[in-house]
């Protein structure tokens, strides 16, 4: 298996399911990156008991959700520490910003809230809502993807759009 081949043929789905996890293009930039890294230094252990794409995609939701589980790590951290840098008072952490090359300016702020409320869902639901909604995926190639039952699969769908249809209505 020739990297450049794996790259070539996957780089754009990978960089464009971490633009919709992520919500932003350095983000996604960054995980993508990421992604490749792994799949480079790990395509010798790939044993061929699922699709190559369907490695890709499971190395590349758990960087999503790493990148994720970090970025918040660092702003408790920073929030700890302080809220402010000391010198100039200026906010230590900017905060996230909704930048999504796909979306026309005037859907932007429609779709940076609805963006909002999915990435309030615990990981496992905004993996599954995004694998579903955005890249089009059967339950039995998330099942494979997510490394659980396709009836997981049918129950973190059905909680997700329960849960996102309240962040909806109560307006969270």
């Amino acid at each position: 298996m020739d990297f450049n081949d794996i790259y070539n043929a996957h780089h754009r789905r990978v960089y464009n399911f971490c633009l919709n996890y992520l919500q932003s293009l350095e983000d996604a930039e960054e995980v993508t990156q990421d992604v490749f890294v792994k799949v480079h230094l790990k395509v010798h252990d790939f044993n061929h008991q699922s699709q190559l794409s369907t490695w890709i995609y499971r190395i590349c939701v758990n960087c999503c959700i790493d990148f994720v589980k970090a970025r918040k790590r660092k702003k408790r951290f920073g929030f700890l520490t302080s809220l402010f840098y000391e010198d100039s008072q200026a906010l230590r952490h900017d905060p996230a910003h909704f930048n999504h090359p796909g979306v026309e300016l005037e859907q932007k702020e429609a779709v940076a809230a609805l963006f909002s409320k999915i990435d309030m869902l615990p990981p496992n639901q905004k993996t599954a809502l995004l694998l579903s909604k955005i890249e089009q995926k059967s339950q039995k190639e998330m099942a494979a993807i997510m490394g659980i039952s396709e009836k997981a699969v049918e129950s973190l769908l059905h909680r997700a759009k329960e849960n996102l249809l309240k962040k909806i209505n109560t307006n969270e």
